[in-house]
């Protein structure tokens, strides 16, 4: 297999761009469908069918997470990217998939709000894209003015490389600037290509736009500069290898046009992504080195050095769980062992695919660069795969600690089975999501990284598993802790018939000093001299005063950042016991907290809001009216970035109210921070609803 030949690209769009429709007739184009109709017909899917009525039809092929096609003699695998922006790990894995993309943009609509958000995750993630301005055929379609806008609103070097044939009813099909041949499709699906001049009345327009195209590449080229200064012609051959460098570089967007749904214009784009997209092997991939400390190394995208593979995504087929997973390094083989480096168990590989076609097709192996799937192999999404001979792994295996709850049921209890079904396989793709049982109230409670990431499963949890749920209050994961040391000594008698019990236990409760070396959450300090409690009874004073820290005085929220030590004891000879000794901690752990000055702490969020730089006044007063912090703001590209932290209590209902402040332009992302002590007020309110709630 020929790495150069190899593309693997996303197709992402505003909801409604015709994303759907572009996709079906590039599946037709090359050969995966046969029939544009039949997609319509089976699955009752318009054209203009957004992303989001996708997820609901289940069985169109385009659903495949990575769905393979040839085109000429490129091997194209198109990444179907997630429409919705959760910033959980799913976005992110999809976009670390991609080494290229298609931006399709409405020619009516040109740049919304949903473009802006794509258009941004893009750039984290540096991938080198073409735009493809579709409904050429709309009434008020104007292919330049959406140019104008990528340029002005997305801050794109963006520059048409053909231009329309007509609009709105009269669109007939496109001139390449680069050759100022007009491109024609006819047949019943567009798949006849007819080639001819450039219509006349159009000459002056293609000789205006093909200037702007050639200055714009004479900022990448010397030469080409030089004979655009000078006026002189400068030919299709010279352009193609300066687009392809300026796109790579991230510095150029070519801009193409047409209809899918009139079957205008698609070729023309699928040729540019042969031409102008990276192939796996010009791309930079880094891993982490599990055994050197999470260290970054670059990986090589060759078939002969050790294997790196990641899952990117799970899929639950008719023969069992299908993993989509692309090779970054070495190759996979049918038959041999891999390494799961989250687990590290090794699994015989028995089955390999390739979507190819209609169908899927068994291969024996494939090699960096390639997307396949395995069958059979039981990991979650996210893992990597090796062939043990290293310990890379693809993402860096620090999963934060969730940090907001909600207590959910199925409203129907006949949905029982696949509530259970939804919420193992939601916490098996993404390892932030996570799923307990509260044994005191019988009650399932789901936890990750903040409000939409939670909602959002919720809602999968309607579309795909057709179940309802009924979903409990938010609970913050508040946390207590001391502030000052405290002296305590506590004896535990008990006297009955028989042996009694009896333990006496002395010391000091500290708070932990940041920064300082060592387990933040819990110590404990054994400073007993000359067997004043006996070496067999030390044990049960730390399992005592650890199996406090589950229950603070407060709230009776985890207890964290304490400090235990014990100098001083007694024991009974008859009398004295582990059990004994675990009660006394227990008990001198709780009376000592009392008199500690225990306060309530609250997790900080980090919170990132990014909109145009127009809104930045209303985006920091949503966020001081939250007991926000700014730590800093930067704008660039006309995009303000601001971030600050602000308790994740406060966050609650956010994105409504950063939606209507900045009109629906701005968005925000959101991560654990660091805990804080809260506001007096605010504790004695948390005090007081707690003890009600006893009640």
């Amino acid at each position: 297999m020929d790495l150069e030949k190899v593309r693997n690209i996303g197709i992402s769009a505003h909801i409604d761009s015709g994303k759907t429709t572009l996709t079906e007739r590039v599946l037709f184009y090359t050969g995966r469908i046969h029939k544009i109709e039949e997609v319509k017909g089976k699955s009752g899917v318009g054209a203009t069918m957004d992303s989001m009525e996708l997820e609901r039809e289940r069985g169109i092929t385009i659903q495949s997470a990575a769905t393979a096609v040839k085109w000429r003699d490129f091997d194209i695998n198109i990444i179907d990217t997630p429409g919705h922006v959760d910033f959980t790990v799913e976005v992110e894995r999809a976009l670390s998939v991609l080494d290229g993309a298609i931006l399709v943009l409405c020619a009516v609509s040109g740049v919304q709000s949903q473009s802006i958000t794509v258009d941004r995750q893009m750039r984290r993630y540096n991938v080198p894209r073409l735009a493809f301005i579709n409904k050429m055929d709309r009434a008020g379609a104007d292919a330049v003015n959406v140019t104008k806008q990528l340029r002005q609103k997305l801050h794109h070097n963006a520059v048409l490389v053909v231009y329309p044939i007509g609009a709105e009813d009269q669109h007939e099909g496109v001139v390449d600037l680069r050759t100022r041949k007009a491109y024609y499709f006819d047949g019943d699906n567009g798949e006849n290509i007819r080639i001819e001049e450039c219509p006349a009345e159009l000459v002056d327009d293609v000789e205006e736009y093909r200037l702007k195209l050639v200055e714009a590449l004479g900022d990448y080229d010397d030469g080409i500069m030089e004979k655009f200064l000078s006026e002189e012609e400068v030919s299709a051959e010279e352009m193609e290898p300066v687009i392809r460098k300026a796109t790579l570089s991230l510095g150029l967007t070519p801009v193409f046009c047409g209809s899918a749904y009139k079957n205008k214009g698609v070729q023309i784009l699928l040729d540019a992504v042969c031409s102008y997209l990276p192939a796996p092997n010009e791309i930079d991939n880094e891993a982490y080195d599990l055994g050197n400390d999470e260290e970054k190394v670059m990986l090589h995208s060759v078939p002969d050095k050790p294997l790196v593979a990641l899952a990117f995504k799970l899929e639950d087929g008719k023969y069992g769980q299908l993993t989509y997973t692309r090779i970054y390094q070495g190759t996979l083989r049918k038959g041999e062992f891999i390494y799961n480096q989250k687990t590290n168990k090794k699994h015989k590989l028995g089955r390999l695919v390739r979507m190819h076609a209609d169908k899927m097709s068994d291969i024996d192996e494939a090699v960096a660069g390639d997307i396949v799937a395995l069958f059979g192999i039981d990991c979650s999404s996210g893992d990597t795969f090796t062939d043990g001979t290293v310990q890379y792994s693809m993402q860096s295996m620090h999963v934060p600690d969730a940090v907001i709850s909600y207590a959910i049921e199925p409203k129907d209890k006949g949905g029982q089975a696949n509530f259970s079904k939804g919420l193992n396989r939601f916490s098996k793709e993404d390892p932030t999501f996570k799923v307990h049982r509260d044994e005191e109230s019988g009650q399932t409670i789901i936890s990750g990284m903040g409000e939409l990431h939670l909602e959002v499963y919720i809602e999968r949890m309607r579309r795909e598993y057709k179940v309802d749920t009924i979903v409990g209050e938010p609970q913050v994961a508040y946390r207590e802790t001391v502030t000052r040391e405290t002296t305590y000594n506590y004896t535990h008698k008990k006297q009955t018939g028989g042996s009694g019990q009896y333990a006496r236990l002395a010391g000091v409760m500290r708070p932990i000093d940041k920064d300082s070396e060592g387990d933040p959450h819990y110590r404990f300090v054994n400073k007993i001299s000359g067997g004043a409690i006996p070496r067999e009874y030390i044990p049960s004073c730390d399992k005592g005063f650890k199996e406090s820290m589950d229950k603070g005085v407060l709230i009776e929220a985890p207890v964290t950042g304490i400090e235990m030590e014990v100098n001083d004891g007694q024991s009974h000879a008859v009398d004295s016991s582990d059990m004994a000794f675990t009660i006394a901690a227990r008990a001198a752990f709780k009376e000592a907290m009392r008199a500690a000055k225990p306060v309530i702490m609250e997790p900080i969020m980090k919170v990132q809001v990014e909109g145009p730089e127009e809104f930045q006044g209303g985006m920091q007063t949503t966020l001081i009216r939250r007991r926000g912090t700014i730590i800093g703001s930067e704008t660039h590209h006309g995009n303000t970035v601001i971030d600050a932290h602000v308790p994740l209590s406060e966050m609650f209902g956010y994105s409504t109210e950063l939606r209507s402040a900045t009109q629906g332009k701005a968005e925000f992302t959101m991560e654990f921070a660091h805990y804080d002590k809260v506001p007096s007020q605010i504790q004695e309110d948390l005090i007081k609803k707690h003890q009600e709630a006893k009640k």
